[in-house]
């Protein structure tokens, strides 16, 4: 049975930070997998580089498919919990057990060990993402609606990430160890998922659309979804925008304490730096988005990117004030990135369920995160090995020669900027705008729209699947009221 559609208002400031408290453990988590725990396991547990590379590649290869099955379930599942609400509280626990196991793993563990416990945490976040994203999704329909909404998550996101990397931050102060930080870290994520889960499944309304399709999908309805140009182009771009950012994570304490010369609590001030600086840059993101859309914003911020981190490399040797503004620059850029293409993927969602009838949005964003997983597999699937092979040695205390500094010094500095730079261009000539947009969101609210006679129905219906049909030339003409050729 279908259910009916409420139509969804504007949602109040305070009922996007509550939805947003989401945000607060898995940018934490993120945060820790690129940054922390891979330099604190071949540091302070003396696990190789090469079995930490090995290692991450095959979780994230092994749990691609993962992905895809969850967000068919997800956008089958309709219960008088919701659709999405009830997956929240699933991953919760996945993610409690595996951020245990990994932030408290015992020296020198095996590979074994270490794939095991990040299936579980991954499979965790997974669930939490993929969820979280696609109720989003809905709670805001409109185009720019969704830019506010998003921009909100990053900067809740941003604040998670911030609180995280305090504990490494303070370290010294509180004179704890630098390992000792790193499993408070996992503590404190660790009971912050919870408490985020239950405020959003409490305060947060949710509503199941209708779905007017009646028959089974058909082999043909995926290739059509995994062949459409603006998935690809977002999917390319979310790969791109990911391995860029991952790569430069995952190199950078080596970077800022053997190249450049600073002590792991002042490299983590700065990266504190870095992620703080998305509290601005998410807003003046979102409001860019509003002004100039989507896409340019998009390009503007890889491009700005891009310029600053070369300039990290001209930094002084052990200066912290120079390192500041280039810092604080990246992090602002860098905060716009996953903003854009989560809200972007939104509108794309909306277009999928105009053409095929139902709720693809689990999917369209379970698709998007294979790009996200394969490009983080490799950010430390090839950094690591590729540093151990240029000759450069992590182990603590290790001392590293000159041209193993260099190497890992370009190492750092070309891949992001290579990377960022391609990301932006994947959106380059979008053509989903917020006119578009608009024409698409006012079939699907007349479609949704509950009806009082059946010949109502059916007109609304026939439109539908008749403008659904048309090759997407004549459609765009449909919606633009152009008779088409």
């Amino acid at each position: 049975m279908n259910e009916p559609a409420a139509a969804p208002g504007k949602l109040s400031t305070s009922a996007i930070v509550a939805f947003s408290a989401v945000s607060l453990p898995t940018s934490a988590l993120s945060l820790a997998i690129v940054i922390y725990l891979p330099a604190y396991f071949a540091t302070s547990l003396g696990v190789s580089l090469t079995v930490i590379g090995g290692s991450w590649a095959t979780v994230r290869m092994l749990d691609i498919i993962v992905d895809v099955v969850l967000a068919e379930t997800m956008d089958r599942t309709r219960t008088s919990f919701g659709r999405y609400r009830p997956w929240l509280v699933i991953g919760a626990p996945l993610v409690m057990l595996g951020v245990y196991k990994i932030f408290m793993a015992p020296p020198g563990f095996d590979g074994v060990y270490l794939v095991s416990w990040l299936l579980v945490m991954y499979l965790g976040t997974s669930i939490l993402n993929l969820s979280h994203s696609a109720w989003g999704a809905k709670l805001a329909p409109g185009y720019h609606d969704r830019s506010r909404l998003f921009g909100v998550l990053a900067l809740v996101g941003v604040l998670g990430a911030f609180a995280a990397l305090s504990f490494p931050a303070a370290a010294m102060p509180l004179g704890h160890t630098h390992a000792r930080s790193i499993q408070d870290m996992g503590w404190f994520i660790f009971w912050l998922t919870p408490v985020a889960v239950a405020l959003v499944v409490w305060s947060t309304p949710e509503t199941v659309a209708p779905e007017r399709q009646r028959r089974r999908h058909s082999l043909s309805d995926y290739w059509a979804l995994f062949t459409n140009t603006s998935l690809v182009r977002l999917f390319l771009a979310q790969g791109a925008l990911t391995l860029g950012p991952g790569w430069m994570g995952a190199l950078y304490l080596f970077f800022f304490t053997d190249s450049l010369g600073f002590t792991a609590n002042q490299a983590s001030i700065l990266m504190g730096g870095y992620i703080l600086a998305g509290v601005i840059g998410a807003p003046i993101t979102a409001r860019m988005a509003v002004k100039f859309g989507k896409h340019h914003t998009l390009v503007f911020t890889t491009t700005a990117f891009s310029l600053g981190l070369f300039t990290v490399k001209l930094i002084p040797h052990g200066q912290i004030m120079a390192a500041v503004p280039a810092m604080l620059w990246c992090g602002a850029m860098a905060a716009g990135f996953d903003l854009m293409i989560r809200s972007m993927l939104a509108d794309v969602g909306d277009e999928v369920r105009l053409e095929q009838g139902r709720e693809r949005i689990s999917l369209i964003y379970a698709v998007n995160t294979l790009a996200a997983k394969i490009a983080a597999a490799f950010a430390i699937g090839l950094t690591f090995p590729l540093l151990a092979r240029l000759g450069y040695v992590a182990r603590e205390g290790a001392v590293n020669s000159p041209a193993a500094i260099r190497s890992l010094e370009h190492v750092f500095v070309i891949g992001p900027i290579v990377f960022v730079t391609l990301g932006g261009a994947c959106v380059l000539g979008w053509r989903l705008d917020a006119r578009r947009h608009d024409r698409i969101r006012a079939q699907l609210e007349a479609r949704d729209a509950p009806c009082t006679t059946a010949p109502t129905i059916a007109s609304v219906e026939s439109q539908a699947t008749v403008t659904a049909a048309l090759p997407s030339r004549a459609r765009e003409d449909t919606d633009s009221g152009r008779p088409s050729s």
